[in-house]
């Protein structure tokens, strides 16, 4: 018997095809997996000792920027405490008056709870005589305008100590302000430092014989540029002098005496500076410090003015806004030099193109050229 073809139709053979995707699908998800792994786990490029230099100048910038802000909430932060402390004395000596007003009012009350209130008519039928009614009527009129008065002084006290009391509360509320201000301000300064402190420590000693190397050739650069404007002040301080001296012949001088006497005081103010200055070399830079164990820059400039008699501003920020602006090309010894675009630093001037300053973190005061940092301009404080 013949066999019959099967009508059924034939069946697709789809399991060869499935695990193929599936295991495709499985691959891929693992390759990129891997690679993103790869991506995470690889290291970005080590910076290099210049990009290290770059970055660690600029953090102990944006400290010196911290520090004057924190020294600068410290001052107003003192500033107030000193009113609130006066307006907390001036409410408590106010809360004296208004409890005397208050004893006052008590004595006027009690009496005439004693006595009652009599009425004109009453009083009249009672006196003695008509002569006695004009006494005691009078004596009345006396008692209630000294009970006018003193109501009039209660009240007055009690509204004049109310508003104190309101100021004292407004200028706690600034105080406090201000002290977050200062908290924040020495957080920003610490962690500023501490991200410097990371990158160098994690230096070679190799990486860091390098950066030592790229120092000194800044600092040879600097001290190149503070002889050379040594030179042009030494030739403008001769040519200054030969025209003085020509001067004073065509007009029959002597050619002495031609300083004034503000100019002797100002340079002896000058001398005064810079041997404070000097006797501070070597001690460290502490930020916020005012000595006179340690100094940050601002507090040595204002030290060692305050040393010649001149009271200076605390910050860099109101340094910069006293006395004279001079140009560096006429620089003198006692100016002081502001450097960067924020004012975050300063130095005093001693002459030769090379100043005396308390660097930064970690560093002492020392002499430095002016060059070492960009300059922002000077002042002459007096």
């Amino acid at each position: 018997m013949p066999v019959l073809a099967s009508h059924r139709k034939p069946r697709a053979r789809v399991r060869a095809t499935a695990p193929a995707v599936g295991l495709t699908t499985a691959a891929l998800a693992s390759v990129t997996l891997l690679s993103a792994q790869s991506a995470v786990a690889a290291p970005g490029p080590k910076p290099g000792v210049e990009d290290v230099q770059k970055k660690v100048d600029d953090l102990y910038r944006q400290a010196g920027t911290a520090t004057q802000r924190y020294n600068q909430a410290k001052e107003a932060s003192a500033a107030q405490r000193a009113k609130v402390d006066a307006l907390l004395d001036d409410v408590a000596q106010r809360a004296d008056k208004l409890n005397d007003a208050r004893r006052t009012l008590g004595t006027y009350a009690a009496a005439q709870y004693r006595s009652g209130s009599l009425t004109p008519t009453a009083t009249f039928f009672l006196a003695d005589d008509p002569q006695s009614y004009v006494d005691q009527s009078q004596l009345m009129g006396r008692m209630t305008s000294r009970q006018q008065k003193a109501v009039t002084d209660f009240r007055t006290q009690q509204a004049r100590a109310a508003k104190k009391r309101a100021e004292a509360v407004r200028s706690l509320e600034t105080l406090t302000t201000t002290q977050t201000t200062l908290r924040t301000s020495k957080q920003n300064v610490q962690k500023k430092l501490g991200e410097a402190r990371t990158l160098l420590s994690k230096l070679t000693a190799e990486e860091k014989a390098r950066l030592a190397g790229i120092e000194r050739k800044k600092e040879a650069e600097a001290r190149r540029k503070a002889r050379e404007l040594a030179k042009r002040q030494t030739a403008a301080k001769t040519e200054a002098d030969r025209k003085a001296e020509e001067a004073a012949k065509g007009s029959g001088g002597t050619g002495t005496g031609t300083g004034t006497g503000s100019d002797s005081g100002a340079t002896t103010k000058a001398g005064q500076v810079l041997a404070f200055a000097r006797a501070q070399l070597g001690k460290p830079y502490v930020w916020g410090a005012t000595g006179p164990a340690s100094y940050d820059c601002s507090g040595l400039t204002q030290a060692a003015w305050k040393s010649a008699g001149v009271n200076i501003p605390r910050t860099t920020w109101d340094q910069v806004k006293i006395g004279t602006r001079v140009a560096t090309a006429d620089l003198q010894p006692g100016d002081l030099v502001f450097f960067y675009d924020d004012i975050s630093h300063v130095g005093i001037y001693k002459g030769d193109g090379m100043m005396i300053h308390a660097p930064k973190p970690g560093a002492n005061v020392r002499e430095e050229s002016i060059y070492y940092m960009p300059i922002y301009g000077s002042v002459r404080p007096a």
